[in-house]
């Protein structure tokens, strides 16, 4: 890793959104840090370009704080935090409290916990960034994913209280994206029914989320906002 530039963490940066980011701070000469929960061959890439890269599942606090140990065991510091991991469980019946405790790890106590004892990390002098990858999906919740949108709903909250317990040292945002890109087993009836929900009707792709990265990463003068990604959704 180049060391003369403070990495930057992105978790759950293994696959889609995450991977995309990675690469691209990589091209830009930025040094990273990711964190995967599972193994995947992209990991390779990453490291075959310099990135390091740590296991961590978010699993309770106990986890979070391995985790946060092995990273500071890499790096002394840090130019930005970009919480971008996620998971997506829909309720199950006899597993809805399981469901929700899973949420809240991975999208409010993770974020929280990463925050508070790596916020030294980032206090190096120059630059620095706290980013959560957010849901559009907080603006009306959801039927059928009543904990994810509650946990993410929480880590919007979290960015108001961070940005405002950080600074002036640490600009703290959030990004609020709806659908960025398809999965490959999206049929097409899905497909139709999901554009129909923009205004602007149209599969983005994960660049738009870097480039938003990129606006809250250079704009020396923006913290506490919630950077809506969404096509014009709350048009519709």
């Amino acid at each position: 890793m180049n060391r003369t530039r403070p990495p930057i963490l992105i978790t759950g940066a293994s696959q889609r959104i995450g991977l995309h980011c990675a690469e691209r701070l990589l091209d830009d000469g930025q040094p990273v840090i990711v964190s995967y929960r599972t193994h995947r061959a992209s990991l390779e890439r990453l490291r075959n370009r310099g990135a390091v890269t740590i296991q961590a599942d978010f699993s309770g606090a106990g986890s979070i704080h391995a985790f946060i140990t092995t990273l500071k065991q890499q790096t002394s510091s840090l130019r930005a935090i970009i919480h971008n991991a996620s998971d997506w469980h829909i309720e199950t019946t006899g597993q809805e409290a399981e469901v929700f405790q899973r949420m809240f790890e991975v999208h409010m106590l993770a974020p929280y916990l990463i925050n508070l004892h790596c916020a030294e990390l980032l206090q190096q002098g120059g630059p620095a960034d706290i980013i959560h990858i957010g849901d559009d999906v907080t603006r009306r919740g959801s039927k059928k994913h009543i904990a994810y949108a509650a946990s993410k709903a929480g880590l919007d909250n979290l960015t108001l209280s961070f940005a405002s317990s950080l600074a002036p040292a640490i600009k703290v945002n959030a990004i609020a994206p709806a659908l960025i890109q398809f999965n490959t087993n999206d049929d097409e009836e899905y497909r139709r029914k999901a554009l129909a929900k923009s205004a602007l009707g149209i599969e983005p792709g994960a660049e738009v989320i870097y480039q938003s990265l990129r606006y809250l990463l250079d704009n020396p003068y923006v913290t506490g906002t919630i950077l809506s990604v969404n096509g014009g959704r709350h048009l519709i």
